[in-house]
């Protein structure tokens, strides 16, 4: 495997964790007295992935200058 395979792969995990994490945002934020710190923290949680996943698709998009 070569390394924009593997930025490829990793890229997909971690859409898919942001996906589930917004799921259960979602979830928590519609549920009667869900709990506002762990949605607090899921929504922070969130946050970092999705920087995570712009560093990715920086590195395996190419520069073009115009």
């Amino acid at each position: 495997m070569n390394h924009e395979e593997v930025l490829s792969l990793k890229l997909q995990v971690l859409k898919r964790e942001h996906r589930d994490l917004d799921e259960a945002i979602q979830a928590l934020s519609e549920k009667p007295g869900g709990d506002p710190l762990t949605i607090r923290r899921l929504k922070k949680q969130k946050l970092v992935l999705k920087d995570k996943i712009a560093r990715i698709e920086d590195e395996l998009t190419p520069d073009i200058i115009a």
